[in-house]
């Protein structure tokens, strides 16, 4: 298959881009490139935009189940190179080959399997009365994917974004892009008609700024941080189009005081450092009784010294490398931080693992005594970081956890169910997990707050990109 890494997928084709700007995209194991990607411009994204308009009118008409055969194929061709889609990812963001596999290839592969699944059972329209309300694509979407979970994302957005009816523009994340481009090739290869579907690489502020602020785009969906989504908002809001935003995090893990604290401690930190903490959803603040408090570092201690951390091709890896340069610098910054203002370190601390003098790795990292106001416990870190918070009263913890800007997700244990589901009711985040639960794809995914607005994941992925028409006086 010919490489297709400094092109653009545009109505169809794979095309050249207008300028010749091309991106090293960089292996965080080996600190190198290992190849390159073109840069989008803004009269790449015109071309894209209108490749989307022109397919929108007979796209938006096809029915329900050509769209799953549609969507069935992708599947199909998604498992077909699956292998290829876990390697890249492994390449792009440094992810063990294992994780790779059976979490990040395999996010994908279950979303496409809950959209076909939605899409089978949704209702598009339904009477109340002498009205019949329809739900309609709501147009051209422009989808910007992260780079720390790519084929989640990006699965997340464009299979309900097809199940809908939408034609589309994606910009993946120019860090980790090539899972993105292999995602373009099997849209291709799936028979999805062209213009449907077009992908422009590019950085943020050349390409995703200028289709947030499109004329001929009716809505914006996007992930990444919180800072980034607000630019997207303000630019969106000149042309008054939707904006569906996945967000940052700082999410609290309670371990109530009838909760068995080996297990709880032991999953939660484990779900900390897990992917090397890049997750939104992490739980990066865990609330633990004061008197079992030291009983806590010690677990956590102990789980963090088990992450072997180092090349994510070896044998035996559970964590690979941060995605690079600058992640990394920002999360030795947030460390110190935590050292400086009078937090426990427990284990971990600056640096690199010993051993590893080349790729952007970090150590798995535990504070204890951390208090509410400190740094490590308000910023995301989007690291391998666990801060630890002692707390006297159950309301106390409750109350810390949802004094955040944040409000993506939380995670409660307890061995008494009704405890835990009446704490759970009390959080204001947008999912609750009682127990580390199984991810669930069918649930409803999203945030309060400063974690966003809208939902994803199956039924609720595909309503976030239809809109709700009233034909009054439809008659019997």
């Amino acid at each position: 298959m010919p490489n297709n890494h400094a092109k653009f997928y545009i109505d169809g084709a794979w095309i050249n881009p207008s300028a010749p700007t091309l991106l090293d995209v960089i292996n965080p194991a080996t600190e190198k490139s290992y190849t390159k990607i073109a840069l989008g411009t803004a009269a790449d994204v015109d071309l894209a935009v209108a490749a989307a308009k022109r397919a929108f009118p007979t796209f938006s008409r096809t029915t329900r189940e050509q769209r799953l055969v549609w969507l069935r194929k992708v599947l199909e061709l998604y498992n077909a190179r699956y292998d290829e889609i876990a390697e890249a990812v492994t390449d792009e963001m440094g992810s063990p080959t294992k994780f790779a596999r059976e979490a990040q290839a395999w996010a994908g592969q279950v979303h496409l399997e809950a959209t076909i699944k939605a899409l089978e059972d949704l209702e598009f329209s339904s009477r109340r009365g002498n009205t019949l309300i329809v739900r309609e694509p709501i147009g051209v979407v422009g989808l910007i994917t992260p780079w720390n979970w790519p084929l989640n994302q990006i699965v997340c957005k464009v299979a309900p974004a097809l199940a809908a009816g939408c034609t589309m523009v994606l910009k993946p994340s120019e860090i980790a892009p090539i899972s993105g481009i292999i995602f373009a090739e099997i849209m291709h290869a799936a028979g999805v008609p062209a213009g449907v579907f077009n992908l422009v690489n590019g950085d943020g502020p050349t390409v995703g700024q200028y289709l947030s602020g499109h004329p001929d785009v009716a809505m914006m969906s996007f992930t990444g941080s919180t800072r980034a989504g607000i630019i997207v908002a303000k630019t969106a809001a000149d042309t008054v189009k939707r904006v569906a935003q996945e967000l940052g995090g700082k999410s609290a893990n309670i371990i109530l005081a009838d909760a068995d604290l080996a297990a709880a401690v032991t999953a939660g930190a484990a779900a900390c450092f897990s992917n090397s903490g890049q997750s939104c959803d992490a739980p990066t603040r865990m609330f633990v009784p004061e008197n079992r408090h030291v009983e806590a570092l010690e677990i956590a201690k102990s789980v963090a010294a088990a992450q072997t951390v180092g090349d994510p091709r070896a044998a035996g890896t559970v964590l690979g490398p941060v995605v690079s340069q600058v992640q990394f610098d920002k999360i030795q910054r947030l460390i110190q931080s935590g050292i400086d203002e009078g937090a426990t370190l427990v284990a971990g601390g600056t640096g690199r693992p010993e051993g590893l003098r080349l790729g952007y790795y970090v150590r798995p990292t535990v504070f204890g005594n951390v208090k509410h106001e400190m740094t490590i416990s308000r910023e995301e870190i989007f690291g391998p970081v666990l801060s630890i918070l002692p707390y006297t009263r159950e309301q106390e913890a409750i109350d810390q956890a949802n004094d955040s800007v944040y409000g993506l997700a939380a995670y409660v244990s307890s061995t008494n169910l009704d405890h835990a589901r009446a704490v759970a009711a009390e959080l204001r985040a947008g999912t609750v997990n009682i127990n580390y639960p199984d991810w669930d794809t069918h649930a409803p995914f999203g945030g309060y707050k400063q974690s966003g607005n809208g939902r994803e994941y199956a039924d609720w992925g595909i309503y976030e990109f239809l809109e709700t028409k009233g034909i009054v006086g439809y008659g019997a």
